[in-house]
């Protein structure tokens, strides 16, 4: 199970990478494991506003169906579009090509509140 360093995590098992002002949403490698093969990927639309712990998409499976949260407040600025036609790369690349989608901050709201790297494995038990 990897769980990067470099990257922050809310409790709801959602991953971001914080760069500047943008942050870069995905679901993590503990999430894509538990849900098995991913079939489909409901993305959130350009331009959303959205808010700490909304849901902005769905993942769905050969399991089951889960809702993908937004772990930071702000404006969804970009969607991994590629996922329509291959979203098993969330189960091959979770932390790469299988990345949901990019979002402006409002401001640094919810980032302070988002998990390390060991708060994130402490939940997870890895």
């Amino acid at each position: 199970m990897r769980i990067p360093d470099e990257l922050k995590y809310s409790s709801d098992h959602e991953w971001a990478a914080v760069e500047s002002n943008r942050v870069r949403v995905g679901i993590t490698d503990y999430a894509q494991d538990a849900l098995g093969d991913v079939v489909f990927v409901d993305l959130p639309k350009v331009g959303t506003k959205v808010t700490v712990s909304q849901s902005i998409g769905e993942v769905e499976s050969t399991k089951s169906v889960s809702e993908i949260y937004s772990p930071v407040s702000g404006t969804v600025v970009a969607v991994n579009d590629a996922l329509d036609g291959s979203p098993q790369s969330i189960n091959e690349d979770p932390y790469g090509s299988g990345w949901i989608c990019e979002i402006e901050l409002d401001d640094d709201s919810g980032v302070s509140s988002l998990l390390d790297a060991d708060g994130y494995r402490a939940i997870t038990d890895h």
